[in-house]
């Protein structure tokens, strides 16, 4: 509130040097004839008296707003020390000087601070969890469709490949059926010699043979 209101008595000179020229405008339009009559020093004599003021007013305003601008920044140096000194009794870089109930209420605090860590800790784990399982779920319908495309394209392959093979036999049947129609007499001999059994000779004539070539004996 002290800072605020460092420069009003500035502002209410700035109003009366406004009014003071105000009134001097008006009587110089009313004695043009001379330039300088009692009045108008007078008037010059009050606007200097009060511009001597406004100046000493406003030299004071600023000294005020300096002396506040400083125990301002002298306060938030010492809320600074403050706190980095509750700094290090948390981090226990600075126990010295603390008694047992200090120590207790520091304990506490401590605990405090950890459980809601912890409490944050599981939150965002949870969290987490949540949103990997929302993920597993999106995953797992891509990979519903994306197998239930991969079936479609392969039996659509399949019944493809059926059409075409199944042609290929018809084709293959009718060229079999016409090359067993024209085939020679002469491959016809060939599959009866093939087919047939070996004949066995005949004993008797070579049992005749042999006994021509044998002597006869004599009486």
């Amino acid at each position: 509130m002290r800072g605020k209101g460092c420069w009003s008595k500035g502002e209410e000179g700035q109003e009366e040097k406004i009014k003071i020229k105000e009134r001097m405008e008006e009587r110089k339009s009313v004695s043009r004839e001379s330039s300088f009559c009692t009045s108008d020093t007078h008037a010059i004599g009050i606007f200097l008296a009060h511009f001597r003021t406004t100046q000493f007013y406003e030299v004071d305003g600023f000294n005020l707003c300096l002396e506040f601008w400083q125990a301002e920044a002298e306060r938030l140096k010492q809320q600074l020390h403050n706190l980095e000194g509750s700094q290090r009794q948390l981090l226990a870089h600075d126990l010295s000087g603390l008694e047992w109930n200090d120590l207790k209420s520091l304990e506490n605090q401590l605990e405090t601070s950890l459980h809601n860590v912890r409490l944050k800790k599981d939150k965002i784990m949870v969290e987490q969890i949540q949103e990997l399982r929302k993920k597993e779920n999106i995953m797992h319908r891509e990979n519903m469709e994306l197998h239930r495309e991969f079936n479609m394209i392969r039996q659509d392959s399949v019944n493809f490949q059926r059409k075409v093979y199944g042609k290929q036999d018809v084709n293959g049947g009718q060229g079999s059926s016409v090359t067993q129609n024209t085939n020679t007499p002469d491959d016809a001999d060939e599959i009866r010699l093939e087919l047939s059994q070996p004949q066995v000779p005949d004993e008797k004539p070579e049992a005749a043979a042999k006994g021509q070539n044998f002597p006869r004996k004599s009486a």
